[in-house]
């Protein structure tokens, strides 16, 4: 699964440079979980604050909007 992180505080918000292409294990839908084949996605200003205030761990997947395919349930 491919997604974008942030590897480090952006304070302004909009430092790209701490953004990360990575790839991940693909999630297993388990429990009321659904797993979703993501087609499209928006920055949401909730991705921006997260970035500017980033403290925990890193990478940390962004993305809070998503539109796709229900690919499989728990």
């Amino acid at each position: 699964m491919k997604a974008i992180a942030i590897t480090r505080a952006a304070k302004d918000g909009s430092n790209i440079d701490a953004l990360q292409d990575i790839t991940l294990p693909k999630p297993v839908a388990q429990g009321h979980d659904i797993l979703v084949a993501v087609n499209a996605i928006s920055v949401n200003p909730v991705d921006t604050k997260v970035r500017s205030g980033f403290s925990g761990d890193a990478p940390r997947v962004l993305g809070w909007d998503a539109v796709g395919t229900v690919g499989g349930s728990g």
